[in-house]
């Protein structure tokens, strides 16, 4: 019903910038809470940063707050994530999402994209 597709992954340097994007597809998107979570090897799958269908409400996990922004453009069906001032700590697989409601852990219930690997170098 839904299908997502991620790209914008890369190897990047420590203070450096990545943009992420994710295409939806789906007779369902239009109304759905989109957002990304990561899981870096050995560790359970985070929440990272969550947005309306409308733009109006938006969430962020502490540990990324003020260096990446989320946003959506509605006519493109597409979900970006603005990554700034990276970190090695950033390093992860990088999954869309989108659902009827937000998604701050998961449920089982979500449309997950394939993920996209980020990297960053000290």
């Amino acid at each position: 019903q839904v299908q997502l597709v991620e790209s914008g992954g890369g190897l990047v340097q420590a203070g450096g910038s990545l943009r992420l994007s994710c295409a939806a597809s789906g007779r369902t998107f239009s109304s759905y809470t989109m957002g990304w979570f990561r899981q870096a090897p050995g560790k359970e799958r985070e929440f990272v940063a969550a947005i309306t269908w409308s733009g109006s409400s938006l969430w962020y996990a502490d540990s990324v707050k003020g260096r990446f922004t989320i946003s959506r453009d509605n006519a493109k069906n597409t979900v970006y994530l603005q990554m700034n001032n990276l970190k090695p700590e950033d390093t992860a697989v990088y999954y869309c999402y989108a659902a009827p409601r937000v998604v701050l852990v998961p449920t089982g219930l979500e449309h997950w994209g394939q993920g996209t690997q980020v990297t960053v170098s000290s």
